[in-house]
């Protein structure tokens, strides 16, 4: 179809509504969390769950969820995922306990690993190849506006009605998009799709993922030990498998190891920064929810003007300079955030740290994306971008457990403002640390201009676009030949 169609139009909405309600929910939940403690009388532990139980299930699953959409049908997927997700939101609002929230949390990322593949999977399918990369920008642009709009609507929520409001919000959203997507978007699938799917690879990953998660927040040994057996479990079984859900022989490629390193030293930072900066502000300095949310805002209209302008100079000068400079950057920036303490000037002392980080993130973000798809062929385009999201989204995940330990949190320190004070102290060069390790990585590693990964890739990433959180790793790319996850 074209985009100047009433069709094409409708089809962009569609994508466009259902990836913002995960988007959406990634940038204002973790707003909501010191309300969310205070109402169910919730420890740190509990609030770390809250955001890590969506996490565990979207990075453990996201790639099965791209497979299904290629073999069932990538409409049918998508709006079983939009469905899932707002059963799970509206679970997450009407919660009565903690238990309940975190386990509605875990069934909203089972949702979301089937609703985030499709959407670009759509717009690659259905449109004609000349007006694809106009339909990718306008659900990038439009996505982008959706993060931007997040903390504001996020923090109104929590101040005003409350903070279950911030899950009920997806509620209507899918009661629009359900409707749209049935009536308007043209199915389609994968004709090569074929051969079993590992169903068992997925299961041991999120496994594996949630024993080592469960023993950095509860700190049980039993619990990592049993997370290390699952995951050399999951690693033996990938081996062996005829089509693995993640092919080991990907990472042959030394240029994909490396830049999913990066990827993971970047978002493991992003993950706990984003997580206890709007803890610190809320809980320390006294802001709002709602001035919580909007003083991180600056990260995400740089992202939105200047991205595009990133991704040309990255393919100018190669991967190496900007995946450099960029996390020293976002160091830096995390580094200034230990001047915010008890009644922070916005202006003075939380802004020019917002600045800095926001700067460094344009600077490697967009490069990042595109090396990890010019890295490889562009038959594995899809499989290497839902390996490269779902490695960040686990770095985040691991994060937010593991920095409350390492900086000696109490589960009640949210509760003291110079309890939390003096371990977000602690955290933060923390954060700044693992940027460092990445910057080093690809100093050391990224030789060569990022089309030098794969004779064939030269021009792969030439049509591609990012849509990227504050908060949030890079969503799946669209790409010239294939779109989601490509099984080679």
């Amino acid at each position: 179809m074209r985009l100047s169609t009433a069709t094409g139009r409708w089809v962009v909405l569609t994508t466009v509504l259902g990836s913002t309600m995960a988007l959406l929910d990634s940038t204002v939940v973790n707003v909501a969390l010191p309300r969310i403690g205070a109402d169910l009388d919730a420890d740190l532990a509990v609030l770390q769950w809250t955001v890590n139980a969506y996490m565990l299930t979207l990075a453990g699953l996201i790639l099965l969820g791209g497979a299904l959409g290629d073999r069932y049908g990538r409409r049918k997927i998508f709006v079983i995922g939009v469905v899932w997700f707002a059963v799970g939101s509206l679970l997450c609002g009407i919660a009565p306990n903690d238990i309940v929230l975190v386990a509605a949390r875990a069934l909203q990322g089972v949702g979301g690993a089937l609703l985030t593949p499709g959407s670009l999977a759509l717009i690659q399918a259905s449109f004609h190849p000349d007006d694809r990369a106009r339909a990718v920008g306008l659900w990038s642009g439009l996505g982008g506006v959706g993060a931007a709009v997040g903390p504001f609507v996020g923090g109104w929520l929590v101040d005003g009605p409350g903070w279950r409001w911030v899950f009920l919000l997806n509620v209507p959203l899918a009661a629009l998009c359900v409707p749209v997507a049935l009536k308007h978007v043209p199915e389609s699938r994968d004709p090569r799709a074929r051969g079993r799917f590992d169903v068992l690879g997925a299961v041991l990953g999120a496994a594996a993922l949630a024993l080592v998660t469960y023993a950095l927040i509860g700190a049980s040994v039993w619990a990592g030990v049993a997370g290390v057996v699952v995951g050399a479990v999951f690693v033996a079984v990938e081996r062996r498998r005829p089509d693995p859900m993640l092919p080991p022989s990907i990472f042959a490629n030394r240029l994909f190891t490396a830049v999913n390193l990066v990827t993971v030293c970047v978002y493991a930072a992003f993950g706990g920064f984003f997580f206890l900066a709007a803890l610190q502000l809320q809980v320390v300095s006294g802001y709002s929810a709602l001035g919580a949310g909007a003083a991180l805002l600056p990260t995400t209209l740089l992202m939105l003007l200047l991205s595009a302008k990133s991704g040309e100079l990255g393919e100018r000068i190669g991967p190496r300079i900007p995946l450099t400079v960029g996390p020293l950057l976002c160091a830096a920036g995390m580094l200034l955030m230990l001047r915010v303490g008890e009644n922070a000037s916005y202006v003075a002392d939380v802004l020019p740290a917002v600045l800095v980080m926001g700067l460094g993130m344009v600077t490697l973000v967009a490069p990042l994306t595109s090396t990890v798809l010019a890295s490889v062929e562009t038959g594995r385009a899809g499989l290497a971008s839902g390996i490269n999201n779902a490695a960040a989204r686990a770095a985040g995940l691991l994060a937010v457990a593991a920095l409350p330990l390492l900086a000696g949190m109490s589960p009640d320190a949210y509760l003291s403002a110079d309890e939390f004070g003096a371990t977000f102290q602690r955290a933060m060069p923390m954060c700044a640390g693992l940027l460092a390790v990445g910057s080093l990585i690809a100093w050391w590693t990224l030789r060569t201009p990022a089309a030098a990964g794969a004779d064939e890739a030269e021009h792969s990433h030439v049509e591609c676009r990012v849509n990227c959180g504050v908060s949030a790793p890079p969503l799946e790319q669209a790409c010239p030949e294939r779109a989601g996850r490509d099984r080679d």
